[in-house]
């Protein structure tokens, strides 16, 4: 038996914030769901970016321990470059 795959669908944020305001306004999840084709797990997802920063972008709804570790990875892989280049030029200048 083979489950056949629906291609990814996108969704624009104006769709979105309709959904999510129609649940506000007081219609059932199970018939937001049904009549428009999505998972409850995607709109339970839209809900809450709508409550947290009324953003649906995944960046504006980063946790800050989530905000930090890409910082600190964006500093680390920064500073092993660093690293890397002085000591390239440390044998360069080893030679000399």
């Amino acid at each position: 038996m083979t489950v056949e795959k629906r291609p990814r669908r996108t969704y624009t944020d104006e769709f979105k914030n309709q959904v999510v305001q129609l649940y506000k306004n007081g219609k059932r999840k199970c018939e937001i769901i049904r009549e428009y084709d999505i998972a409850s797990s995607l709109l339970d997802k839209w809900i809450q970016q709508a409550d947290n920063s009324g953003s649906f972008k995944e960046k504006d709804n980063l946790t800050p321990e989530q905000k930090e570790l890409i910082e600190l990875r964006k500093r680390n892989k920064q500073l092993e470059m660093e690293n890397d280049i002085l000591k390239q030029a440390a044998l360069i200048f080893g030679r000399k």
